[in-house]
């Protein structure tokens, strides 16, 4: 099985970029929305972690995000509790998809909580700063501080574009990235055929 992990800045267009491959894919964002929604044993921990912020169940995105803007340190919390949960889901949709020729993931803290293992094939999607701002402030709920907090717990993307085995520009053009992906996924396909 060829697992690729899509590596990049917030707001690059990882999850589109994830989605023309054609594959299945294991989108982490997706799974935390999930995580808030049905799991109330999350809830219980991250309400004994910070009673003052998360009150109400099903979880609120609201609270969670007041509870990163009232103190950074809470940030760190968070991810102690969700992301072992976000694991148990992504080892669990392997299992599920484990016939599978090929898989996506599509996961922020990929490096930084160490999911992806020594055969995970890694593609960075580069973008303009200027652009991924436009974007980004197009976005419902926007909030400069509360990116800024979640890129400041992320490994530089200098270390991640170092890391990765390809590297795609986005442009923002569909043709133009549906054909980048092709490309890119023709060469894994190949490498994959060559080395068994």
């Amino acid at each position: 099985m060829i697992k690729i992990g899509i590596l990049g800045d917030i707001g690059s267009g990882k999850s589109f970029v994830s989605k023309q491959f054609g594959h299945r894919v294991f989108n982490a964002d997706k799974e935390v929305d999930k995580i808030y929604k049905t799991q109330k044993s999350c809830f219980f921990k991250l309400n004994r972690s910070l009673p003052k912020y998360i009150k109400t169940y099903p979880i609120k995105k609201k609270e969670i995000s007041n509870a990163i803007l009232k103190n950074k340190k809470n940030l760190k919390k968070i991810v102690k509790i969700v992301h072992p949960l976000v694991k148990k889901k992504m080892q669990l949709f392997l299992i599920k998809n484990k016939k599978e020729k090929l898989l996506t993931f599509d996961i922020p803290l990929l490096i930084e909580n160490k999911i992806n293992t020594k055969n995970f094939i890694l593609i960075f999607v580069d973008a303009k700063k200027s652009e991924i701002n436009k974007r980004l402030k197009k976005r419902l709920n926007y909030n400069k501080e509360l990116i800024d907090n979640f890129r400041k717990i992320q490994v530089s993307l200098k270390i991640k574009k170092k890391m990765s085995n390809y590297i795609i520009r986005n442009n923002f053009r569909l043709l133009t990235i549906k054909n980048k992906v092709k490309i890119i996924k023709s060469s894994i396909l190949k490498n994959d055929r060559n080395s068994t």
